[in-house]
């Protein structure tokens, strides 16, 4: 009787371990699918800034069909608040990420070759200048 109650201790204990190490892979992982939407949408903004006319105004349609005239600094401050926005997100991915770590480490494990691999943490981003 104590030996399986002992058993079963030492598989809540393996079983909290693993849903520990689930639940912050799972964190590291949404922070960076929203750097990633945060990352589409700068390269949307930019697409968009190289499509102005002659007088620097934007003559695009956007999605629901309405023809966009923003100049061409709105552009470059709108697209610089998103690149400010990915870096400020970015800082949270790498402070899950060492998280991450610091639980694989706690929990004895101390290879992270493949942890590097799959939760890569892109380069910061600059500021765009205006040409």
């Amino acid at each position: 009787m104590r030996e399986k109650g002992f058993e079963q201790t030492q598989e809540d204990i393996l079983r909290e371990r693993a849903s520990v190490l689930a639940r912050t892979g799972e964190s590291v992982y949404v922070a960076l699918e929203k750097l990633n939407s945060i990352e589409n949408a700068i390269e949307d903004r930019i697409k968009i800034l190289y499509k102005t006319d002659e007088n620097g105004n934007n003559k695009t349609e956007t999605e629901n069909g309405d023809k966009s005239n923003c100049s061409t600094e709105d552009l470059f401050n709108e697209i610089n608040r998103e690149i400010f926005r990915y870096n400020k997100a970015r800082e949270y991915a790498k402070l899950r990420y060492y998280y991450l770590i610091i639980t694989r480490e706690a929990m004895g494990l101390r290879r992270h070759k493949m942890v590097e691999e799959i939760y890569k943490i892109p380069f910061k981003k600059k500021c765009i200048q205006r040409w």
